[in-house]
């Protein structure tokens, strides 16, 4: 892979693991200099900044709650404190829970969109004037759930198709200086899977399931593509949505 992100700095949240990690190690292997957020995984963030260090760039790790409007303030500050700017926010930190609808109560409910819908914003929030600095990105990760109902994820199908639309409005307030994408995920596995999950490969016109690297991968298109392109969904559902 061609360096196409050199120079610039990338801040992605809850990418201590999973498809936040495999994410941050893509723009890490594309020249940028990363910063993560956890908030509980601090023994996984350790190992993944010194995985992401070794791709010759600079990288760092912040404690970071979404939730809590000061912490989400410190961590951009921190970021930005550490590496001069930023050019690229992925907000990647999410929640997912199931629950039949009519047992969700209000906490969960709040929690949901306090997370997976208020976090990115404030996030962004925080990092505009940074952005705006730089003609820099946000790519937002939705899901496939806030495209399609899942009777019993109400709270989070919701959450992200909030997500969605706060993408697009994010895109039309700020551009020209900052565009604003948002990839939503399908089905996707890491490791070893059970029937279940073989069921919606079955169902997929792909015939396969996604993997965090086909998510990495979108993220990319949108970090190194034309800055021209602004305010689009991406599906990553190898046609399962369809």
């Amino acid at each position: 892979m061609t360096r196409q992100l050199a120079g610039q700095t990338a801040l992605v949240t809850g990418a201590a693991k999973r498809i936040g990690r495999t994410i941050a190690l893509a723009l890490a292997e594309a020249g940028a200099n990363v910063a993560i957020t956890y908030r509980d995984s601090a023994d996984e963030a350790e190992a993944t900044v010194r995985v992401l260090a070794e791709f010759d760039i600079e990288a760092m790790a912040v404690r970071c709650d979404l939730q809590q409007p000061e912490s989400v303030t410190e961590t951009v500050a921190a970021v930005v404190a550490e590496f001069g700017g930023l050019d690229l926010l992925v907000n990647n930190a999410g929640v997912f829970a199931s629950e039949a609808l009519e047992s969700i109560t209000v906490d969960q409910w709040d929690s949901m969109f306090a997370t997976n819908t208020r976090g990115p914003f404030l996030m962004a929030q925080a990092a505009l004037v940074h952005l705006k600095a730089r003609g820099g990105r946000i790519i937002n990760i939705g899901s496939l759930g806030g495209i399609h109902p899942w009777a019993t994820h109400g709270h989070y199908c919701t959450s992200k198709a909030a997500l969605h639309m706060l993408s697009q409005t994010m895109a039309k307030a700020w551009a020209p200086a900052v565009s604003v994408n948002c990839v939503a995920p399908g089905m996707i596995v890491q490791g070893e899977v059970g029937a279940a999950y073989e069921h919606f490969a079955e169902k997929t016109p792909m015939q396969r399931n996604g993997t965090a690297a086909d998510v990495a991968a979108a993220v990319l298109f949108f970090a190194t593509g034309p800055h021209f392109i602004t305010g689009q969904l991406l599906a990553v559902d190898g046609g399962l949505g369809l």
